[in-house]
């Protein structure tokens, strides 16, 4: 572009570094936004703006996409997103596992772990474009593009979870399903692995999914098995999405227990093989440790468990499971059962397959935390940050470029997301500015709310978001639908 001194913008963003989210090589360039759109990239040296930004030595990329998140009621409930903005995230995909913030009957006790991230104001919508308006009448800090959730369609449909569903539930759970998609959800997510859905058949999920492919929509899924059954549960992923022709997302893949450490070896090829014949896509979380319901079966109780929050022992919040038991003078499954209902974060997990499935080319970036409860796992503040420094920056295990792409363009991509995710004239300018030498996770176990480091500013929708390590008070985030699958 060769601008003229007429060129204005809204913003300008001066003297930076632009990863674009293409994987491209970096670049020097300045940025202009005018009317939430990203105008102009290139010399503006001779531009004007209403408000101009040195960003001499810094970083300019797209705003990160967090794939995976249980953001539904937060979005309502805490609409400056502290945690996710502050990590220069500007649009986040929620109704993940199974579980979203509709539809839901008044009145209804929720099995867990749907409990955990109920309305605490006990407010709930029946209708999944209930839930969508309710975001545009209060729209949030970030943008959201939301799955409807096959457990929620259960619990509906459903009044014995124990079992697949019959032909009658089937049908009222399309129905659900169908309202959804006409609202404008991504698609249908599955959480096979919990209670309410554990006894959900591959055939019920196929039947009450067939409508997907007409809508353009998705499949993704907390597999049934991130163990022992691992490779079973993936084949069980591919043939859903075959018989429904759409494409999949494997959620926060990983293998569990150190019986299957070093099992990823086998995964993920099997994966990038699927990939040459479907669409598949997958994304993670950059920690050696898991945060779910709290369980009593051997399965989570094998390592180390951090009680993450409890609603009979509020006390308890950020102690280990051991301590408490010893404390009691119980066996550990004791000293779960009565802790229950609540969450825990458990390590489970094999560090050098946390970074195979990482540096894996398609895997993209989800955070997976969970906004509730005093003490949540620390992936809920620091999951990109950690990405670009610990990962990306202090051990080497990919560029910076391609940390961003898993962040953004490839995590649009894989969505549908149109207009998001790269830095590119005409794009919604949604934007972070960020120090490639000092971005790092400060949240830690121990300490789970903090937030990162390095992230200097962010813009959602051309508007700023979060400046100088505070949130600014915008509230100008979009509800996304999707763009047809593909």
């Amino acid at each position: 572009m060769n601008p003229t001194e007429t060129d204005s913008f809204d913003l300008l963003l001066r003297g930076g570094t632009v990863i674009d989210g293409t994987r491209a090589p970096r670049l020097r360039a300045d940025v202009g936004v005018r009317d939430g759109r990203i105008a102009a990239i290139g010399d503006l040296s001779q531009a004007r703006a209403a408000e101009v930004i040195d960003a001499t030595g810094r970083i300019v990329a797209p705003g990160f996409v967090d794939a995976h998140t249980h953001d539904d009621q937060a979005l309502l409930l805490q609409p400056e997103m502290r945690f996710k903005v502050s990590q220069g995230v500007t649009t986040v995909v929620t109704g993940n596992c199974g579980m979203s913030a509709a539809p839901l009957r008044t009145g209804d006790v929720l099995p867990m772990p749907m409990g955990l991230m109920d309305d605490a104001d006990g407010s709930r919508f029946a209708r999944f474009g209930d839930y969508l308006q309710a975001l545009r009448e209060h729209p949030p800090a970030l943008n959201v593009a939301a799955f409807v959730g096959h457990t929620n369609l259960r619990v509906w449909a459903m009044r014995d979870l124990q079992r697949s569903a019959n032909a009658g539930e089937i049908d009222a759970m399309r129905e659900l399903l169908r309202e959804a998609l006409e609202a404008g959800a991504l698609g249908l997510s599955a959480g096979t692995f919990y209670p309410p859905a554990a006894h959900a058949s591959a055939e019920e999920i196929i039947a009450v999914g067939r409508d997907l492919a007409a809508h353009g929509a998705r499949f993704a899924t907390h597999m049934r098995d991130e163990s022992g059954q691992v490779m079973d549960a993936l084949e069980e992923t591919f043939a859903i999405g075959q018989a429904l022709g759409v494409p999949v997302v494997i959620s926060h893949h990983k293998v569990q227990g150190r019986a299957n450490f070093g099992r990823t070896a086998q995964t993920l090829p099997r994966i990038r093989e699927a990939m040459k014949h479907q669409c598949v896509a997958l994304d993670c979380y950059p920690y050696g440790a898991g945060s779910t319901m709290i369980r009593t079966d051997r399965g989570m109780l094998d390592g180390r468990v951090l009680i993450a929050s409890s609603t009979p022992h509020p006390e308890c919040a950020g102690r280990d499971l051991d301590d408490i038991a010893r404390d009691w003078g119980v066996p550990r499954e004791e000293a779960a059962r009565r802790l229950q209902p609540g969450s825990a974060i458990t390590f489970l997990m094999d560090e050098h397959d946390v970074q195979r499935v990482l540096a894996f080319d398609d895997t993209m970036i989800g955070s997976d935390g969970l906004p509730t409860g005093p003490s949540p796992h620390p992936r809920l503040w620091g999951t990109f940050p950690r990405v670009l420094g610990h990962y990306s920056r202090d051990i080497g295990l990919f560029p910076l470029e391609t940390a961003v792409w898993k962040m953004t363009g490839l995590t649009a991509r894989n969505f549908g997301l149109q207009g998001r995710g790269t830095l590119a004239v005409g794009q919604q300018a949604d934007i972070v500015v960020f120090d490639a030498a000092t971005v790092r996770d400060a949240a830690t176990y121990a300490d789970p709310e903090q937030a990162a480091e390095g992230i200097e500013a962010v813009f959602v929708n051309g508007v700023p978001t979060w400046r100088a390590g505070a949130s600014t008070g915008a509230r100008a985030g979009q509800v996304l639908t999707r763009a047809r699958a593909g």
